[in-house]
């Protein structure tokens, strides 16, 4: 009998307290994706990375670019994912500080083609845009690919019909972008397709030709004129 093929799912939850709601809206919504997995045959790897906990991590890397061994973590987990649940508090009409700047210290080149739902959570339903309006840019710039259904939870929300709704259509849409390999493919068949930043490309800078005149002032060296 062939192995059910396994895949993995990262959850970014953004919230601060304990309990958050930011993270049991997330823990849903990868429940949810789970039982996908089972119902079409697969089996889900379920990572999670709760930014609470790197907080003092995420503000060294802003500041010195040196990642401590939490984010070390977090960027394996991330690199290695099929799929991506991404879950941030709404504070000041935005996602929070912590969760943007998570985002911010990461490769630009890490994420790209890998599904994400993008969630949200607030006290009031006045924020509903904020997924839309503020999230997707940031996803968007990192070149991953969101699901058209985003998940928002006002504190009126969690016992509604409507929620839960959103929350299995969402995990369906993640199911069939993960299942399809279309993020595995993108690194395994076009990644030197993409433009990508000096030093971030996975060792594949390496074919950069260094020893042209350009580079040679670039590094600070003089350019070499004919004799």
């Amino acid at each position: 009998m062939t192995e059910p093929t396994t895949y993995r799912l990262a959850v970014i939850s953004g919230g601060t307290s304990d309990p958050s709601s930011t993270r049991m809206l997330a823990d849903r919504i990868s429940g949810r994706v789970a039982e996908q997995a089972e119902q079409h045959g697969g089996k889900l790897q379920i990572d999670v990375i709760d930014l609470r906990s790197l907080a003092a991590e995420i503000t060294t890397a802003m500041m010195s670019t040196l990642l401590g061994s939490g984010l070390t973590h977090a960027v394996e987990v991330l690199g290695a994912a099929d799929g991506i649940v991404a879950s941030s508090p709404v504070y000041k009409a935005g996602p929070s500080g912590l969760f943007s700047s998570f985002f911010q210290v990461l490769d630009n080149d890490l994420l790209i083609g890998k599904p994400v739902v993008l969630a949200a959570t607030a006290g009031s339903a006045r924020h509903a845009l904020v997924i839309d309006d503020q999230m997707r840019a940031l996803f968007a710039y990192l070149r991953t690919l969101p699901v058209p259904t985003s998940v928002f939870a006002a504190s009126e929300d969690w016992n509604s019909t409507e929620l839960g709704t959103r929350i299995d259509r969402a995990a369906f849409e993640l199911w069939l972008l993960m299942q399809s390999g279309f993020s595995r493919a993108i690194k395994d068949e076009s990644w030197q397709s993409y433009q990508h930043s000096f030093g971030s490309a996975g060792g594949t800078e390496l074919d950069i030709d260094l020893d042209t005149d350009l580079m040679r002032l670039a590094t600070g060296g003089s350019v070499r004129h004919p004799s």
